[in-house]
């Protein structure tokens, strides 16, 4: 069993979130959801529900309100196993790679970097800029793993739910934690 946050900010690309939520929840994982408010919003555009009506269905969550600092999360002192950002707007990337902690997602990600824990950060825009790509080498370079969401077409994946369940395994396997969500090659 890990303790796992989950940070939801407002980028597309919520239903690999799902995935590893509902995955992480059915193998008894401790499991903390801290989301944005425009992560709220852009989950209900992509998923027809709210978070609120969505979280309401999952059993042993924890949701963590973002504006929230003085939560335990903000902290070093936590047992926190590590620690997935996804999806991760630019936003939220640029505000990490320079130290800006304005919000609970940002500093619970802060904290896994400054105690050497697993941070995975799923980035969604395209195309990609100057600004955007300095931002994830100076993540890269502080051991953060940089995990944008790319299918692999050949892998025979035939449909969205087949490309997010892929990706999601593939990010449950970097918080090494096994699961039959992907394909292995």
């Amino acid at each position: 069993m890990k303790k796992i946050i989950i940070g939801i900010t407002g980028a597309s690309g919520v239903i690999i979130s799902q995935k590893i939520i509902e995955f992480l929840n059915s193998h008894d994982n401790v499991i903390y959801i801290v989301i944005s408010d425009n992560g709220k919003i852009v989950f209900e555009k992509e998923t027809g529900q709210s978070f609120n009506e969505y979280i309401k269905k999952i059993q042993n969550v924890t949701v963590v309100d973002n504006k929230v600092m003085d939560s335990f999360l903000a902290s070093g002192s936590n047992d926190i196993d590590g620690m997935v950002v996804v999806p991760c707007s630019m936003s939220s990337l640029g505000k990490l790679a320079n130290g800006i902690t304005d919000n609970l997602i940002i500093r619970a990600a802060d904290v896994m970097i400054k105690e050497k824990r697993k941070l995975i950060i799923v980035p969604r825009e395209t195309p990609l800029n100057s600004i955007h790509l300095e931002n994830m080498l100076k993540l890269s370079q502080l051991n953060v793993v940089i995990f944008p969401p790319m299918p692999a077409f050949y892998s025979g994946l035939k449909d969205i739910d087949d490309m997010a369940s892929q990706m999601a395994g593939r990010i449950i396997k970097l918080l090494e934690i096994k699961n039959n969500l992907y394909r292995k090659y």
